[in-house]
């Protein structure tokens, strides 16, 4: 189910968002790896901060980036579909397939937003935190 909605999502967006995507790969893995955390200074046997990490932008923003970057690593989009499924799990304890879509949306936007520069402060104030 979440796969096909997250091509589902990303069929959706703009053209100009998807194009951005052919040059930025999009990993997704269930949960961040050990190093992951370890760059992110998270306790491995941290669970609520594991559960709750939906996606990560790894690789130098676009507003920060100069000749001096030649030869850096590609930027890359992470979705942790552990996280994701977190937020959309109801009181019920079942996944809400409206708000697993929603969340894929934001998670996706939010991560691509990180790419363009924008800080939490910035996808906060455009509803994609």
């Amino acid at each position: 189910m979440f796969d096909d909605l997250l091509e589902s999502v990303l069929a959706e967006l703009p053209s100009r968002v998807t194009d951005l995507l052919e040059e930025i790969p999009l990993i997704v893995e269930d949960y961040p790896s050990d190093d992951v955390l370890d760059d992110l200074g998270v306790d491995p046997d941290d669970d609520t901060a594991i559960d709750n990490l939906c996606g990560l932008h790894s690789g130098i923003p676009l507003t920060e980036r100069s000749v001096m970057h030649s030869g850096t690593m590609p930027d890359t989009i992470h979705v942790f579909r552990n996280g994701v499924l977190n937020l959309a799990t109801g009181p019920d304890g079942y996944v809400d397939e409206a708000e697993l879509r929603r969340q894929i949306r934001i998670t996706v936007l939010h991560e691509i937003g990180h790419h363009f520069g924008l800080d939490e402060d910035d996808l906060r104030n455009l509803g994609y935190a």
